[in-house]
């Protein structure tokens, strides 16, 4: 899918909005080498108006003899005779005017026709991880982590990542982005059989930071006419264009989560260390047990993890049965990112809060960190959950 560069936001949608369906959208060209480095059957760079002509011909010419099948298209303001003889030099594909989007599919056309001639038609179809954030008991900070969590996951736009609000009776991911979605999940109801990537592309909204939700519905009563099998739907549309999807669920095993659940290929539980809660985590636990959903791909997150509350982490280990995967401390640094619309993450990307859940994140994607603490069985690494081939999951008939 071809990737565009702007640092300008309002000119990096309207980019966007002259490319294919899946397309990504990053700030800088230092995210651009990220996405590349993760997606190596990238064909089409497009770099935008507010980009220095110098820095697009210096990214041209690096990219004209480590990446030769990857065509580039400058997007200028002027298109004088300067401008053309540089990028030509320099090894651009195209040259387009900023206004003219119809110039700029046909050149993202041609790169794919190149792409195509030169290294053949792709191979196996793109599948995306689902990550869902499930808790049984409301209040305990789901939805912060699940906002946070998709957005380390981005790594700055190096990899294509949607947030799913699964919430449908009170979902709060968009309210908690300080977005203002004209679409929702609502949208697709009825399109069981229908819906596929270009039609679920235009219910999505862009958060300026390289990621992408479907919002929950406005009303509550639209909740029972989103049905298990528009889920279903959903989550693996969503798969073919995305690297990560994470669902912020309801906390109940209601029929759209249990659907949810039953696609997810990494299930975090998030609990806080009050003894109801735990109750609560200790039942969901047997239950995801008994369905066999996520059997080693299960990670405990502990939000809000004082030991002055008299539980620490040791404890709930020997309760749950299961190792912590991350710690995230009460701050009021957090309320506060999350009051203003900006979650922590990004509003101190040092916090003690966003390293731990990068670092969940980094687990998440498979990459190597330090293990996390267990209590059950120090010799069951987080390498070995990650290829451990997860069982035939329970699906909900109707």
């Amino acid at each position: 899918m071809p990737v565009a560069v702007d640092p300008d936001n309002a000119a990096l949608t309207s980019l966007l909005g002259g490319l294919p369906t899946g397309a990504q959208g990053v700030l800088t060209v230092d995210r651009m080498h990220a996405w590349l480095t993760q997606h190596t059957d990238e064909y089409v760079v497009v770099l935008g108006p507010h980009l220095a002509l110098s820095e697009t011909v210096a990214v041209c010419e690096a990219l004209r003899t480590t990446r030769p099948t990857l065509s580039v298209v400058l997007v200028r303001e002027e298109l004088d005779a300067t401008t053309l003889a540089s990028a030509m030099k320099a090894g651009a594909r195209d040259v387009v005017a900023v206004d003219d989007l119809v110039a700029l599919e046909a050149a993202v056309d041609r790169a794919y026709q190149l792409h195509l001639a030169l290294r053949g038609p792709s191979g196996a179809a793109h599948v995306g991880r689902v990550v869902t954030v499930f808790s049984p008991k409301g209040g305990v900070g789901k939805t912060t982590m699940a906002v946070n969590l998709a957005l380390a996951l981005t790594d700055q736009g190096a990899r294509k990542v949607c947030l799913v609000d699964l919430d449908l009776g009170f979902g709060d991911v968009a309210i908690t982005m300080q977005l203002f979605p004209t679409h929702s999940i609502e949208q697709a109801v009825g399109a069981e059989d229908t819906l596929d990537v270009a039609m679920l592309d235009g219910l999505l909204t862009r958060h300026q930071e390289s990621l992408m939700v479907l919002a929950a519905p406005a009303h509550p009563d639209v909740r029972e006419r989103v049905t298990a099998a528009l889920v279903t739907r959903v989550l693996r549309t969503l798969r073919e264009t995305f690297d990560y999807i994470v669902i912020d669920t309801a906390p109940a095993f209601d029929e759209q989560t249990l659907t949810a659940l039953d696609e997810t290929d990494e299930c975090v539980i998030v609990a806080t260390l009050d003894v109801p809660t735990l109750k609560n985590v200790k039942v969901a636990l047997e239950t995801l047990e008994m369905l066999d959903i996520a059997r080693g791909h299960r990670h405990l997150l502990l939000n809000r993890a004082d030991d002055a509350v008299g539980i620490g982490p040791d404890k709930v280990e020997a309760i749950l049965g299961m190792g912590v995967a991350a710690q995230v401390e009460s701050s009021i640094d957090i309320a506060a990112a999350t009051n203003a619309g900006t979650p922590i993450l990004l509003e101190n990307p040092a916090h003690q809060s966003s390293t731990a859940i990068r670092d969940l994140a980094t687990r998440l994607a498979g990459e190597t960190v330090a293990a996390p603490r267990s209590a059950v069985d120090p010799d069951e690494g987080v390498e070995q959950a990650a290829t451990e081939k997860p069982a035939r999951r329970f699906r909900i008939r109707r």
